[in-house]
């Protein structure tokens, strides 16, 4: 009889608690690596996270716990990574042994700076893992709502259709509904792509955009989501399936997110430092919209991105946002 595989999750954030929490559903033992050893001190001893989704309660028999990021690599078959793109290349650094044989499944929803590669592509270049074993998890999924074990939906994208569907099913739950894809390189910049435009949804609101702005700037993203996937990586999806358009709608549009948070301060007038400084989570669109600007630049084809344009000139080249989507409201339809 096989060795049942074992599960890891690397970081201590939002989502990589939520992801811990799904997992706890269906496993004897996941093991969990952080960084802080006041966070492992505190769950250890409280069985939460003092920092993210608190209200979750472990049952420590579940959990096998280190800051030593070796010891975790070393103990599991599958490796998920829910660490911020923004301290992925660092965190990285620290990694001593060999995870070739590994299976990596990227939750980061973002590009690593350092490289500008997807996660995916970071691991394949430096790590040499070969892409039938790098999976990715897309939404729409919002780990508040996982916490609160509100119905949600993840699509696991995997060139190995049996490793897909082993990870969907570690995952899911009478919560949580799973579904597999092969496109694991349109999903990953699908997850990249959707923070970009949940950022301009927030800079409109802070603007004082109305609903009405805000259907149609969602309409144009998808579009323009579509097009720059469609020129990077070319075959037959559905943009409208759930790990694009839905992913897309609820990072947009959900209280929850912090990108949207993030462009509703820098829509209000906050500097990108102030807004960065008072959000206790890292807003991937940032790093992101960075990232878009320069794989688009390699294309000889130029893509049409009015709206990854537009918070590119706000974030980065500190553009007046109001006359920046001023000038954006002529380029949609």
């Amino acid at each position: 009889m096989d060795k049942p595989l074992k599960y890891a999750v690397f970081g201590a954030g939002s989502w990589a608690t939520a992801i811990v929490k799904m997992l706890c559903e269906n496993l004897n033992e996941v093991g969990w690596y952080m960084r802080s050893a006041h966070t492992k001190t505190h769950l250890l001893e409280e069985q939460h996270n003092p920092n993210y989704l608190s209200s979750v309660e472990f049952h420590l028999e579940q959990l096998h716990i280190s800051n030593d990021i070796n010891e975790i690599a070393t103990y599991a078959d599958i490796l998920i990574f829910a660490i911020p793109s923004a301290f992925m290349y660092s965190e990285l650094q620290k990694l001593s042994i060999d995870i070739a044989n590994k299976t990596i499944v990227s939750a980061v929803k973002g590009i690593i700076p350092e490289t500008g590669l997807l996660v995916g592509e970071h691991f394949h270049d430096e790590y040499n893992i070969p892409y039938s074993n790098i999976a990715v998890i897309a939404g729409p999924c919002h780990a508040e709502e996982v916490a609160l074990e509100r119905l949600s939906y993840l699509t696991i994208s995997c060139a190995n259709e049996a490793k897909a569907q082993h990870i969907a099913n570690a995952l899911a739950s009478d919560y949580i509904k799973t579904k597999i894809s092969d496109d694991i390189i349109g999903v990953e910049y699908a997850t990249m792509l959707k923070n970009i435009y949940a950022i301009a949804a927030g800079i409109a609101h802070g603007l004082g955009y109305g609903d009405n702005f805000q259907s149609v700037l969602m309409s144009n993203a998808i579009r323009e989501m579509k097009c720059f996937i469609k020129q990077i990586h070319k075959m037959k999806r559905n943009i409208n399936n759930s790990a694009y358009l839905g992913d897309l709608l609820v990072t947009g549009y959900s209280v929850f997110s912090r990108n949207r948070m993030f462009g509703n301060m820098i829509g209000k007038g906050y500097t990108v430092k102030s807004a960065q400084m008072e959000m206790n989570m890292i807003a991937e669109g940032y790093y992101a919209t960075k990232s878009a600007q320069l794989i688009s630049s390699k294309y000889k084809k130029k893509i049409n991105l009015p709206i990854i344009n537009a918070v590119y000139a706000i974030l980065y080249e500190n553009k007046n946002p109001k006359k920046t989507f001023k000038k954006l409201t002529e380029k949609l339809d």
